[in-house]
């Protein structure tokens, strides 16, 4: 009989766990990396995989965020903005194909 009398305590720890456990994985963020003046603006540093990037194009020039592995290839004409959700882990360093002297790097954790 005492364990009768436990079990609905016990039952209601376990909906418990199970509501709280969905909410401790981290949500997906989105982030922005503004080009403008011929540079690229900050990078996030804290971006994971399942984020989205997106890519804001303020210059009046053409420009790109190109993966030196080709893992992606943003184009961008001024005004743009390109949406690029991040699907592994690593570092990506990145430059724009029409100013190469335009740098960056994704890390990803």
């Amino acid at each position: 009989m005492r364990l009768r009398r436990f079990a609905p305590a016990a039952a209601s720890c376990g909906a418990l766990l199970l509501c709280v456990a969905p909410s401790a994985a981290a949500a997906p963020h989105t982030y922005e990396v503004v080009i403008d003046k011929l540079k690229f603006g900050p990078v996030p540093a804290h971006l994971h995989k399942g984020d989205t990037l997106v890519w804001v194009n303020h210059d009046f020039l053409r420009h790109s965020a190109t993966a030196t592995n080709h893992a992606f290839d943003a184009d961008l004409q001024p005004g743009a903005r390109v949406r690029m959700v991040i699907t592994a882990n690593g570092t990506y360093p990145f430059f724009c194909k029409y100013h190469p002297g335009m740098r960056g790097v994704l890390q990803i954790k």
